[in-house]
């Protein structure tokens, strides 16, 4: 550190960070990958080599359960959903997360996808690289606003690595993770892309995960079916969150983790045993579909032989897209670890192919390739509401560059109509309802950042209801710096307050000295702030709507003490400057 200190600027410094941080976080996604593929190649070249034996179906619940094993008696904490986790991180911990978290996810989401989770591995990736972000930030002892920067270059760095798409991470890192594009944001942020995607190439090589081979130029005729792709896209992403909503919500209620995972299990083993394609990521019947090889990519089915007839086809995608929200919200509520990144492209190429396959019917010839690769993009720009991610990451992983305009209409298309129908997406409903999201909005993000327990005053003497004018000015005014006075019962809970000018006009009259009592004096606080309920805006609000210069602060129905306006104010611009 004293070597660093004389020889390096602290921004070639940060530089050199975002190269490690890329480095390893290319090498986590890697990792990540491969473990999984062996524990899904065991079981596809080892003890199972067909999807009906009457018994597959339990092989997701024993995922379900090893993780289970994992969280309680190896980590001994839950491990939270990647992205959120990593979001929770900047806008409430100061870019700090669990050291245990560099190694939950590689512990658990490999179990969970392996053994037949409808989940995908970049949730975890990132928030496997996020923590060595944040870690390696707090091992050279940088300050809050760099431990940020490096979180988030770690976590574009992996998604850069899983997906082979440099140019995407750093738009995802801006979009959702709300990242200022400064310059000195963006090297930084190149530099961990770039550092990612070599390191993977090195190890894996050059394939991509999806593979097109016959992308067509854009047709102005064809203006009207992207278009409406669009609107059945944003129809999709809305069904796929409602899903997924729904389902977090169910199983929240459920206490007993073991019960937990034999209902989800039993639930993803049932449908990944009638429905093959649900079983893990599914990126090789992605490849068959688009393709149009039916008879491989539906070869697992009971019913195969009837394929011939192509609203059989038609019916099986339709139950593909029906059915793969549940798998996925099924697989994560019930205790799984995986990201929706996956379960999303599928669900994108499941429906460009169902639109391709009824416009034939329909008597329209369509490119399978360009509607399954735009399929893909207006499901991302509508479920994960990040539509610039949405545009270059297909575009990166297709190389069909020629398709921005389609890609435009589409994803735009997608978007609005969900954005429309919920302004928050999966990864930020949770912090939402916290009040713990950053947004590119300036004032609401300083705001966010901004800490209560950091502005509370708690050098306030307190007086009693049954104290007389005289007790209270000789035990409290007298001795207090401050002319506001709150007044508690024995329970230290606030039951009015009591100020200088309240009292003026009397307190030198020695009859009333005597006679008065506080409890005839005192009048309730134009409002009050709720600790751990009220957000800073909503504290703002407060002290707008009243026009009052203090507020009292409860806890737990106690008394805790008074934020004052001047004091937030410069709290906020304190903050507004750093950020």
């Amino acid at each position: 550190m004293i070597w660093r200190y004389k020889h390096i600027s602290n921004k070639n410094f940060v530089y050199l960070l975002s190269i490690l941080v890329g480095l390893i976080a290319g090498l986590s996604s890697v990792a990540l990958k491969n473990i999984t593929h062996y524990i899904a190649m065991f079981f596809e070249q080892g003890a199972v080599h067909d999807y009906h034996v009457y018994w597959y179906f339990i092989f997701p619940f024993l995922g379900l359960l090893l993780v289970l094993l994992v969280k309680k008696f190896i980590l001994r904490k839950d491990v939270d959903h990647g992205i959120p986790m990593a979001l929770f991180a900047i806008s409430q911990k100061n870019g700090k997360m669990d050291r245990r978290n560099l190694i939950s996810s590689l512990l658990t989401a490999p179990l969970t996808v392996g053994f037949g989770g409808s989940v995908g591995l970049e949730g975890p990736s990132v928030a496997t690289g996020a923590s060595f972000g944040s870690n390696i930030a707090r091992m050279f002892h940088m300050n809050a606003q760099t431990r940020k920067l490096l979180l988030v270059c770690a976590a574009a760095g992996s998604l850069s690595a899983i997906f082979k798409a440099p140019i995407a991470a750093i738009l995802f890192a801006i979009e959702v993770f709300s990242l200022d594009l400064t310059f000195a944001s963006l090297l930084p942020l190149l530099m961990a892309s770039v550092a990612a995607v070599v390191t993977r190439m090195f190890f894996i090589g050059e394939q991509y995960i999806v593979d097109f081979h016959a992308i067509q130029k854009f047709d102005i005729q064809n203006i009207l079916f992207y278009s409406a792709l669009g609107v059945i896209t944003a129809m999709v992403s809305i069904y796929f969150s409602k899903i997924y909503f729904t389902t977090e919500n169910y199983f929240r209620r459920i206490k007993n983790d073991y019960f937990k995972i034999v209902i989800a299990g039993f639930i993803i083993g049932l449908l990944t045993f009638l429905v093959p394609p649900l079983y893990g990521e599914g990126f090789t019947f992605m490849n068959r579909l688009i393709a149009q090889d039916y008879g491989s990519a539906f070869d697992a089915f009971l019913y195969k032989d009837m394929l011939g007839n192509s609203w059989v086809v038609i019916g099986l995608i339709l139950g593909l897209i029906l059915l793969k929200p549940i798998a996925t919200s099924v697989t994560l509520s019930g205790g799984g670890v995986g990201g929706v990144f996956a379960p999303v492209l599928f669900l994108g190429a499941v429906t460009g192919s169902f639109f391709v396959n009824l416009s034939r019917q329909l008597g329209f010839t369509l490119s399978s390739e360009n509607f399954t690769m735009v399929g893909m993009a207006g499901l991302m720009a509508g479920v994960l509401q990040a539509p610039m991610t949405a545009i270059f990451l297909i575009a990166e992983i297709t190389g069909g560059y020629q398709l921005f305009v389609p890609l435009m209409i589409t994803v735009t298309i997608s978007f609005l109509l969900s954005k429309a129908n919920s302004d928050y997406n999966i990864y930020t409903k949770e912090l939402k309802d916290q009040n713990a999201l950053l947004t590119h909005d300036k004032d609401q993000a300083v705001l966010t950042l901004l800490k209560l327990d950091r502005i509370i005053e708690t050098n306030f003497i307190s007086v009693k209801p049954k104290m007389t004018l005289k007790e209270m000015l000789h035990q409290a005014v007298v001795k207090s710096k401050r002319n506001l006075f709150p007044v508690l019962n024995d329970e230290d809970e606030l039951v009015g307050v009591l100020t200088l000018d309240d009292i003026r006009e009397i307190m030198f009259n020695t009859e009333l000295q005597e006679t008065m009592l506080v409890e005839f004096l005192m009048h309730d606080a134009p409002d009050y702030i709720h600790y751990g309920q009220d957000s800073m805006q909503q504290v703002m609000n407060k002290f707008q709507n009243t026009g009052a210069w203090n507020l009292p602060v409860i806890k737990e129905g106690k008394y805790v003490g008074f934020v004052s306006k001047s004091k937030m104010l410069t709290a906020y611009r304190r903050k507004l400057i750093s950020y």
